[in-house]
């Protein structure tokens, strides 16, 4: 697993975020600057995490698809830095990837009142779509479309992606074990 983390100028929020990720966990950090300090800094301060500039703000999508490309793992973890894993957040995350061997994208619980039950499995709930400020990649499910569409700067990146996965016949998925602190 790789988690890709995508910023912009939010020190803060990212540093946050980190604390909570296992540091055996390997991060990659697309920051959408040219700002030397925050990648020494923040790779300094988390071993586990490999930060790269972009030189300029390129947006979310393409930033994403950057960090994407740098990952040679099987899965990837696109959080947002305001994202905060729980404890047990990437082992719930494993442990529906090897009950749903198909998926394309889980995404965790939203709301924890949202009930998604339905009758083929008691945890899980197949849609059309997941926010995108926590969502599990199955990279081998993504050779044909690529990525996120790198016209889209912010916002609704997500939602595309998720709607030229399910025209290719892909699956998405939230599980209502996994919850974040968002």
């Amino acid at each position: 697993l790789t988690i890709v983390i995508t910023t912009f100028k939010s020190e803060n929020a990212v540093s946050e975020c980190l604390k909570h990720i296992d540091k055996d966990c390997k991060v990659i950090n697309i920051e959408n600057s040219k700002n030397q300090d925050y990648k020494k800094k923040i790779e300094q301060s988390f071993k586990n995490v490999h930060c790269i500039l972009t030189g300029e703000n390129l947006g979310y999508a393409k930033a994403n698809n950057i960090g994407l490309k740098n990952t040679s793992t099987k899965y990837a973890l696109i959080l947002n830095p305001d994202t905060n894993l729980l404890p047990d957040t990437l082992e719930k995350f494993f442990i529906a990837a090897k009950r749903l061997p198909d998926f394309a994208i889980i995404g965790p619980i939203i709301n924890t009142n949202e009930n998604i039950s339905d009758e083929n499995n008691n945890d899980t709930k197949q849609v059309d779509k997941v926010r995108g400020h926590a969502m599990f990649l199955n990279l081998s499910e993504f050779r044909e479309i690529g990525f996120f569409d790198e016209n889209f700067f912010i916002y609704l990146e997500e939602i595309d992606l998720c709607k030229r996965l399910i025209e290719k016949g892909k699956k998405i998925y939230i599980d209502k074990n996994i919850k974040i602190s968002h």
